[in-house]
């Protein structure tokens, strides 16, 4: 069994797509940002950097002697390595899927944050800094067009880790206000991950509901008071 801490954020869909897709038993503890619960001397001895999403493992090796793993990308590689599944296992392949998935978390993940940070939530709108992470966003997007023309996956020929840690991030775009005309191969990616079933589910976690205008500006309002 598996404790997944998480919220509603691109790094926690991460992991819960993750948990879906390998058919891993989980169970989920939401952690409530807006009150800084993830600061709390309970979740740093989880996560020190206290950050979502965390797991924690309660059998890794068959003794009960429990492990917990912070940092979504290490979550990855963590239950892929652990089931033997979404990552390739031959040298040139895995080598591949953590190729993408360090673009990800070095590249796509931070940049798309900073875009959301200058767009939605900073208190004041300083145009060159929007326009310079939208822009380096858009050219990250590009990247991955280019990686996914005449293919249907970031690394190999299969479904990984690398197309996950992505795509939670991708699906974001309007929220972090990146355009993504004209990039016909990562649109079709998109729509392939998104039809597939265990992502419908990892994305409900931990809730289905979506999000409305109202809802919106709501959590954007929340998120410029943590950043204060």
């Amino acid at each position: 069994m598996i404790t997944l801490y998480t919220a509603a954020t691109p790094n926690g869909h991460k992991v819960s797509i993750a948990l879906e897709e390998l058919g891993v038993e989980y169970e989920v503890r939401r952690i409530d940002l807006r009150k800084d619960e993830q600061k709390e001397d309970w979740f740093t001895a989880i996560n020190p950097n206290g950050r979502i999403p965390a797991i924690v493992d309660h059998d890794p090796d068959g003794d009960d002697n429990e492990l917990a793993v912070f940092e979504s990308g290490a979550i990855l590689v963590y239950l892929a390595e652990k089931t033997g599944d979404l990552m390739p296992r031959d040298l040139r392949g895995r080598s591949e899927t953590m190729q993408w998935l360090m673009f990800q978390m070095g590249g796509i993940g931070p940049m798309m944050g900073q875009a959301n940070v200058f767009s939605r939530y900073a208190p004041e709108k300083i145009p060159y800094a929007i326009e310079r992470y939208q822009r380096e966003c858009r050219r990250l997007f590009e990247v991955l067009e280019r990686r996914l023309h005449g293919r249907q996956w970031l690394a190999g020929d299969q479904y990984s880790i690398a197309d996950i840690a992505n795509y939670a991030w991708v699906r974001t775009h309007r929220w972090s206000g990146v355009d993504v005309e004209g990039l016909p191969a990562l649109k079709a990616w998109r729509h392939r991950i998104r039809s597939r079933p265990a992502v419908e589910r990892g994305l409900a976690v931990p809730s289905a509901r979506e999000l409305t205008p109202e809802d919106e500006e709501k959590f954007a309002e929340e998120a410029r008071k943590m950043l204060v």
